[in-house]
């Protein structure tokens, strides 16, 4: 069952069940509610004519005049001597006035329900003045009267409430319409992407979470596009990469294969084919590098490390080539700092970042450790020429080379140790004039 239809039929089923309890409840509530107030009326229409008899007859003797009064009364009543328990007149047949007598207790007070064969009645009793007289006027209503009305009051609450449910059930569907319309929409949109139509992705009109929901799809789908065009171009790059040092070794090799250099020449194009086969071992070996660094938690080792010993072999592993082009390499590291990494491969990446920086440098290297808050941030910056605004988006992908690059995998690689210690890698305008890579570590 689809899903517009699982919710009209789960908000269908909770309104009848709500309606249901609550037609019941008032069901049985209007009926104690409608003798209530009817006993209420008995008592007024009691106490008028009580009222009035005390007025006009004043005393027991005159009892018999006011008889033929209480007959032209169109009330079910009776005149009760509670002191000889017996009736003295009332408004009924004899043979209904001994059945009630037989049936009910006139003694009993609290009793509002008497019964007379298969009727029930309501009753109200108002006693005369004085109250030493023991006189007492009782009011009947037939129940079945005050069902009548409880039934008629239920058929129109019924009806009340079947619009109401048709009402109900028709703005449910307007809104489960409204809200399952996007998700069905978001559903022809996960299959662009199941079948790589990228381009075809189209935004959907939305709130809330199906709101935030089509928006980490779109997000998914740029992200997927953006994979799927790095891939492209990292195997575009790697097949170039390694098909310029595979060419310039075949054509030494065959070269010397076939005699065509001379000893001297012969000895240039082995110098020449070493040099490159160390170069295509570089390239791979730092492939596979990425690879496992992307595939494979098992090669990271996290432990706690002071961030001051790992800046410190950085720079011992950079003064070599820091005295070779004569520039300055300053550090400016808080004390105390600790970062969960492991140490081996945080270490490779700070030392790819460095030695980029050292390469493209004018006349200073630059590395910064501190934190704030919780983060720990790691900066490297030059003076050299900066990113260009045209590779600043693409700087950590892979074969992506700047100007001097080797292999382009250095940074690659470094993104993906900063990334799998739980850190992020980012590239700004430094203050010195060149590229800025800053790294932060958040501490949880």
């Amino acid at each position: 069952m689809k899903l517009h239809y699982q919710l009209n039929a789960a908000f269908t089923t909770l309104l009848l069940v709500i309606l249901s309890v609550t037609g019941f409840v008032i069901y049985s509530l209007i009926l104690n509610l409608l003798v209530q107030d009817e006993q209420r009326q008995l008592k007024q229409n009691g106490e008028l004519i009580v009222s009035f008899l005390n007025e006009e007859f004043g005393t027991i003797q005159n009892f018999q005049q006011f008889s033929d009064f209480l007959e032209e009364q169109d009330l079910q009543l009776f005149v009760y001597d509670k002191q000889l328990n017996r009736v003295l007149d009332s408004t009924m047949s004899k043979n209904v006035e001994n059945g009630f007598f037989i049936n009910n207790n006139f003694t009993d007070e609290k009793e509002s329900l008497w019964e007379y064969g298969n009727d029930k009645y309501v009753t109200s009793r108002i006693a005369f003045y004085p109250e030493s007289r023991g006189l007492e006027l009782i009011l009947l209503t037939p129940l079945n009267d005050l069902q009548a009305v409880q039934h008629n009051f239920f058929v129109r609450l019924l009806i009340v409430f079947i619009v109401g449910t048709g009402a109900a059930v028709l703005l449910s569907y307007f809104l489960t319409n409204k809200l399952v319309t996007p998700l069905s929409r978001l559903k022809l949109q996960l299959k662009k992407i199941e079948k790589r139509q990228f381009d075809q992705i189209e935004r959907i009109n939305a709130t809330g979470e199906i709101k935030e929901v089509e928006q980490s799809v779109v997000e998914m789908a740029e992200e997927l596009q953006r994979y799927m065009k790095s891939q492209q171009a990292f195997f575009q790059n790697a097949s170039h990469e390694l098909k310029t040092p595979l060419m310039t070794i075949q054509g030494y090799a065959e070269g010397i294969r076939d005699h065509i250099f001379d000893k001297e020449d012969e000895e240039k194009g082995l110098e020449v084919m070493v040099t490159e086969v160390k170069r295509l071992k570089t390239i791979i070996n730092e492939m596979i590098l990425l690879a496992k660094l992307d595939s494979e938690q098992a090669v990271y080792q996290p432990e706690e490390i002071r961030v001051s010993e790992l800046i410190d072999q950085v720079v011992d592993r950079a003064l070599p080539l820091v005295n070779e082009k004569g520039i300055s390499f300053v550090r400016d590291i808080d004390a105390d700092l600790m970062l969960h990494a492991d140490q081996e491969k945080l270490l490779r990446a700070l030392l790819n970042i460095t030695f980029n920086g050292i390469r493209h440098a004018n006349s200073q290297v630059k590395i910064e450790a501190k934190k704030i808050d919780r983060t720990v941030f790691i900066v490297i910056a030059d003076d050299g020429e900066g990113v260009p605004k045209d590779l600043v988006q693409h700087i950590f992908h892979r074969f992506v080379k700047g100007k001097n690059g080797e292999t382009g995998l250095g940074l690659a690689i470094a993104r993906a140790i900063v990334e799998q210690s739980g850190g992020k890698i980012a590239v700004e305008q430094s203050e010195l004039g060149g590229a800025k890579f800053v790294l932060r570590f958040s501490r949880q």
